[in-house]
């Protein structure tokens, strides 16, 4: 396992533990060439192509990518924030023009964050650009200016400082630039193409489909009739008939769909080139081709239909012989990518899960879409005219408002002003939420807003769910790191290794105080930074050193028997870095001020992977490390990452985050390069993240509300090349965070209370889940995070207001939390350790080099001389894992029970065995000695068996000595149910 494990490249090794990250798996980019039928080239263009294949070969071979989650991507219920957070409240709306002329508009809300009892602000900048989102934490102590919000929307000049607006229509105009998002319900084209059809015209000349095709539009959505409809209609006559009588209609996941099917509108005999079916799927962003024939006949490409404002085909094929779907998707080269990605093969025999993912794909193509240049450029205008607008005819208004009212604070609603102005006030905020709750009640009956929840089929368990991994933990979290499925954490009581269901250890008193750790189960080394300041160190211990203290009870360590394990020349170190890869050695980089120390330990291939070589090495292993050289910066780094070269000879680097830039820095020559400089007054530094996308380095550079990603190519003439690339991208985040993870497909953004999740290849929100008091523990594997917890449980309470669906107030279903909601009033709060299983983030198994040193190695034998089973703390459990424990468990009690026993014999060794049970919540499998279900279920069933049989104990007796094989077939037979409980 090590062998293998030191031959991997970067890439595997990151891959194992963050997953894979890799745009190969969204298709690539191919002209295609379409021809009549004699061969003549009528179009070309540019499309990336998606066909489920991770590479250049389009064979499908199965297992190449099996990974593909399906979300729908920048969701209406977390990005429409006026309408959700906003409308109906009391708020205030800001006014004024930046530096350059360009008016802008500012709207700040104190909300409770999805019935969490966590206040916040809630924030949106509105400009010519597009809307900025942030969410700033409540004080009630300090309050809030509008330039310290626009600040921190990087708005510091402005050519006119902006002006509150109070007049409550401003709520109707808002509404109205938030609907230039995009809209909410969608409408997709669907052409019918027969077998060796190539020209657009002979598609829309198909008056009927086939039967497979009627089967694909009812899987689709329900027939409905257009005349009289009241719901969304997608740009079709309801009322004399003019675009048919009939249209395919769904509601997906709130979204109301209609789809322009080309069979059932109007068909002309005289018009060969079918103008009115042309003028509806022509003029849709996404089409679906249902295309029938064989896989060898000349397949659709989208340089056959003459159409600009088509940006997304999706081909569709069904197969008759295995009753399945075949999926191809072709998107002009402009739209970014979008998920999910296609699996491989991408054939679907579940019909549901087909219809599921081509509706998602297909609403995330044309929310991508929009975000094109032919899109972009088209809502900028609109949204530059309507603000402007908004400005020539609020401004002359503003100068006649009272100044005292301009003059408010954030944290105070109500001025402090004579009694007549707070009932004026008091009368306008009525006024404003009258109207606002008028609107929002009026959208929600238009359909212009997702609905409810309830009438939708959303209730799938989603990757990045919770589980509990220690309950009631009562100290105060440092740093931590995983070491197998344990969890070793720094804490003010001392260093305590903990694992599920078992009570924590300590192995290291208080004395010893580490602010940061790794470690390195393939390597068998714990590196930490102990205490602060001037007194700061570098320790090194062997894992197996430890593992024996905590198996032999031999001691606990303190700070003084720990002087053989401190690294030479890092007296008064801030900050450590460790290549993530150790591949040929082990780099470490330690910050002193300003000074860059680089350590490192060779990986020696003859000595150190052997048995007998680890137990004779020596107990400290300072000595495999050795000093390599130092490096000067001009500022000492508060974020440091070390990234891994193509070749390892002379190309690593070190990224370094100092006062307002990322550099990178050459190991070797010690030289630095500028990788980014960050253009604001203010800056917080988060991470760099080292990212390996098919071999090739990365950096996730992560600051403020923004995350950047860099491609790093490889040195060329002594510089790494890392000038603006075709791969680069950014985003923002709508909260801070103080900590980011990457679990491909994802990247979490954590803060004091929400994980921010968001996908990796382009940084559209996935899911905001509001988790109170949260602090992120550690994250190199699983991730574990602690945060607050009613002692008496969940409660539904915050949720009371969930009634009718036509209420304004109505709080849907999104935004119930998956995480334990805040300890109420008069209950004693608690904080529990959570974990998020890295494999169910990244979709694969985790392989761990070490077991959890907690974990019971042997079994062990009783005073009776029964033996008894090893009790599992995993968490989740895959099916091969849970079919070796039946096996094993079988083993041992068939040679358990082969020594001929009395009945009460019997029942007094059963009883010593562990029955093992399975937590309905957690999913973890728990023991309890005192449990006597096993017994007792044992007798029943062998009464049950012998019907006609004595129960006097001598007859039972001389029963198990003529079949001996009786009782171990009973016992596997209730050890089987123990197992289906667990799955």
């Amino acid at each position: 396992l090590m062998k293998r494990f030191y031959s991997s490249s970067v890439s595997e090794d990151l891959g194992c533990r963050r997953g894979e990250f890799s745009r190969k798996h969204y298709g690539s980019v191919e002209l295609l060439i379409s021809s009549d039928a004699d061969g003549a080239i009528q179009r070309a263009g540019r499309f990336r192509v998606e066909n489920g294949s991770s590479g250049e070969n389009t064979d499908y071979a199965p297992g190449t990518w099996h990974r593909t989650d399906v979300h729908l991507e920048n969701p209406e219920y977390h990005t429409r924030w006026y309408f959700k957070y906003f409308l109906g409240k009391v708020h205030q709306n800001y006014i004024g023009t930046d530096a350059e002329k360009n008016p802008f508009l500012l709207s700040v809300v104190l909300s409770d964050q999805n019935k969490q009892r966590i206040p916040q602000y809630h924030s949106i900048l509105w400009r010519k650009t597009g809307t900025q989102k942030i969410c700033l934490p409540y004080s009630p102590t300090k309050t809030l200016s509008v330039k310290s919000i626009l600040s921190a929307m990087s708005l510091d000049k402005f050519e006119k400082s902006p002006r509150e607006i109070f007049h409550p229509e401003i709520q109707k105009d808002l509404l109205v630039l938030e609907e230039q998002e995009g809209s909410v319900n969608f409408k997709f084209g669907v052409l019918y193409a027969k077998d060796g059809q190539l020209t657009d015209d002979e598609m829309f000349s198909n008056e009927t489909g086939s039967e497979s095709f009627q089967r694909f539009l009812h899987l689709l959505g329900d027939t409905i009739t257009l005349k009289g409809w009241s719901g969304y209609r997608g740009g079709l006559d309801t009322k004399n008939d003019t675009t048919g009588t009939c249209s395919i209609y769904t509601v997906f996941q709130g979204h109301e769909i209609m789809f322009h099917v080309s069979t059932m509108l109007p068909y002309s005999r005289e018009n060969k080139q079918q103008v009115e079916r042309k003028r509806h799927i022509g003029n849709d962003i996404v089409t679906i081709i249902f295309q029938e024939g064989e896989e060898s006949s000349p397949a659709f490409k989208p340089s056959m239909i003459r159409s600009h404002f088509t940006h997304i085909f999706a081909l569709v094929r069904y197969n008759k012989q295995n009753d399945s779907y075949r999926l191809k998707i072709f998107s002009e080269e402009s739209v970014p990518l979008f998920g999910p990605p296609l699996p491989s093969p991408p054939v679907f025999t579940n019909h549901q899960e087909f219809r599921d993912f081509v509706l998602v794909k297909l609403i995330n193509g044309e929310k991508a879409t929009l975000e094109t240049p032919t899109f972009s450029q088209k809502r900028q205008r609109t949204l530059d005219m309507l603000i402007r607008s908004l400005y020539q005819d609020m401004m002359p208004d503003l100068h006649k408002v009272n100044n005292m009212l301009n003059r408010r604070s954030f944290s105070d609603v109500l001025p402090e002003s004579p009694k007549s102005t707070r009932k004026k006030e008091e009368a306008r905020q009525a006024e404003f939420v009258r109207l606002g709750q008028a609107l929002k009640l009026k959208t929600t009956v238009k359909g212009d807003t997702t609905a409810n929840l309830t009438t939708t089929s959303f209730c799938k368990k989603e990757p990045w769910e919770s589980q509990s991994f220690c309950s009631n933990f009562p100290h105060e979290v440092v740093c931590a790191d995983s070491w197998g499925q344990s969890l070793l954490v720094s804490t003010d009581a001392g260093i305590l290794l903990i694992d599920d269901g078992q009570p924590s250890v300590q192995v290291f008193d208080k004395t010893l105080q580490i602010k940061q750790m790794n470690v390195l189960e393939a390597l068998d080394l714990l590196i930490a930074r102990t205490d602060k300041g001037k007194d700061s160190r570098i320790l090194v211990f062997r894992l197996r050193a430890i593992q024996r203290d905590v198996e032999t009870k031999k001691m606990i360590r303190s700070k003084y028997d720990c002087r053989d394990n401190k690294l030479e020349r890092t007296k008064g170190c801030h900050l450590y870095a460790i290549n993530t890869h150790h591949g040929s050695e082990l780099r470490i980089v330690v910050a002193i001020r300003n000074k860059l120390l680089l350590v490192t330990r060779k990986y020696n291939s003859h000595n150190t992977l052997t048995s007998t070589s680890l137990l004779s090495s020596p107990e400290s292993p300072v000595e495999k490390f050795q000093y390599i050289r130092e490096i000067c910066l001009s500022d000492p780094p508060v974020v440091m990452t070390l990234v891994d070269g193509p070749t390892g000879d002379s190309d690593n680097m070190i990224c370094v985050a100092y006062r307002h830039q990322f550099d990178l820095v050459n190991e070797s020559t010690g030289e630095s390069y500028r990788l980014h400089h960050v253009e604001t007054n203010r800056v917080n530094f988060v991470a760099a993240i080292d990212v390996y996308e098919d071999g090739e380095a990365g950096l996730l550079l992560c600051y403020n509300y923004v995350c950047q990603y860099r491609k790093v190519y490889p040195f060329s003439g002594g510089s790494p090349l890392v000038q603006p690339s075709a791969y680069d991208f950014h985003f923002s985040w709508n909260q801070v965070p103080y900590a980011v993870v990457c679990a491909f497909p994802y990247v979490l953004a954590f803060t004091t209370d929400s994980i921010e999740i968001r996908l990796a290849v382009n940084g559209n929100l996935v899911h905001t889940a509001v988790v109170p008091e949260l602090q992120l523990v550690a994250s190199r594997s699983d991730i574990y995070f602690k945060a607050t917890a009613a002692v008496s449980g969940s409660s539904d309470s915050s949720y009371k207001e969930m009634g009718s669906k036509s209420s304004p107030q109505t709080a849907t279903a999104y935004e119930k939390p998956e995480f334990p909601l805040p300890s109420l009033e008069g209950e004693v709060p608690c904080k529990n350790l959570y974990k998020i299983p890295l494999s169910n983030l990244v979709g694969r198994s985790i392989e761990r080099p070490l077991k959890s040193p907690l974990a019971p190695k042997v079994i062990t034998t009783t005073s009776s001389g029964v033996t008894s089973l090893p009790v599992m703390h995993s968490l989740s459990l895959p099916r091969m894992e849970i079919k070796e424990i039946a096996s094993r468990t079988r083993k041992e009690l068939l040679g358990l029970l082969d020594e001929p026993i009395t009945k009460t014999e019997s029942a007094q060794k059963l009883k010593t065995i562990p029955r093992r049970q399975s937590d309905p919540k957690q999913g973890a499998v728990r023991s309890s000695s005192s449990d006597r279900i096993i017994s007792s279920s044992f007798e029943g069933y062998s009464e049950r068996r012998h019907p006609s049989t004595s129960s006097d104990p001598d007859t039972l007796a001389n029963r198990e000595e003529s079949s001996p094989s009786s009782y171990p077939f009973q016992v596997i037979s209730l050890c089987d149910e123990d197992i289906v409980d667990l799955k």
